[in-house]
């Protein structure tokens, strides 16, 4: 994706092209199959939903052509993880790599280590307090709170007077992947009739896809989990360099 004369200019093949996805399960078949994606065109030619897509139909409206659209469905089917998790941008993680990237991102620990060991500040603190449920043993589990993200900022105390850069945070925490994007609603005014642009629902991963999953490769040195995703890169986009993939699986924190 490109911004020429403020408008965007998206990469893509042609509606007759017979590589071209045609639909969202289309989408989640491919992400399963290569295991992560990012949704826009980065550094790595090719490795984007974008580039692979017909370019007419993004921010139609079309829940059957328009992308835009299908990652709002893709995040409520949940048979993948959505989020922006690479570069800070948005994209699909099958639940087969999602322990790998957990790993790898969160250095081998859960949250609340993290948290007792001075490694989280308290704004994060304050938005995965608010959406975490714990079993006997502390562990986090499953649930399907659908706190929207406009009031999920305003429980948190982020606003006007209050806590500061709400989007830096949510988008740290999903690098991190202690966040994933679970569905997407419209606002409802008082009358309960909904108005404006889909807002985001968060959990943490591990309350979508349960605990043991999430942490199933903690077993492992987080640097063998990332010497993993860059060899999957590899094998898929041989061509790409040491600089372009580390730019778009970022950084451990």
């Amino acid at each position: 994706m490109e911004v020429i004369n403020g408008q965007f200019i998206m990469r893509g093949l042609s509606e007759n092209d017979p590589l071209r996805i045609m639909s969202h399960s289309e989408l989640v078949a491919w992400v399963k199959e290569i295991g992560f994606l990012p949704l826009f065109a980065n550094e790595i030619e090719g490795f984007s939903a974008e580039e692979h897509v017909s370019p007419r139909y993004w921010w139609t409206g079309n829940r059957e052509q328009d992308p835009w659209e299908w990652r709002e469905i893709i995040a409520s089917g949940r048979e993948v993880a959505y989020g922006k998790f690479f570069g800070g941008k948005a994209g699909f993680i099958s639940t087969e790599w999602l322990p790998v990237f957990a790993n790898y991102r969160r250095g081998g620990y859960d949250f609340d280590s993290r948290w007792d060991d001075g490694l989280a500040n308290r704004r994060e603190k304050l938005i995965m307090d608010m959406l975490t449920e714990r079993d006997s043993d502390g562990d986090i589990i499953r649930t399907d709170k659908q706190i929207l993200s406009s009031d999920l900022k305003k429980l948190c105390g982020f606003g006007k007077g209050g806590e500061k850069n709400f989007p830096g945070i949510i988008t740290g925490l999903m690098m991190q992947t202690y966040l994933t994007i679970t569905d997407f609603h419209r606002r409802r005014n008082k009358k309960g009739a909904e108005y404006g642009m889909p807002v985001s629902v968060l959990l943490p991963p591990e309350a979508v896809w349960g605990y043991e999953l999430v942490t199933s490769c903690y077993d492992e040195a987080p640097s063998i989990s990332r010497e993993r995703i860059v060899g999957q890169v590899r094998a898929l986009f041989p061509n790409a360099d040491e600089e372009s993939i580390g730019k778009v699986i970022g950084k451990a924190p």
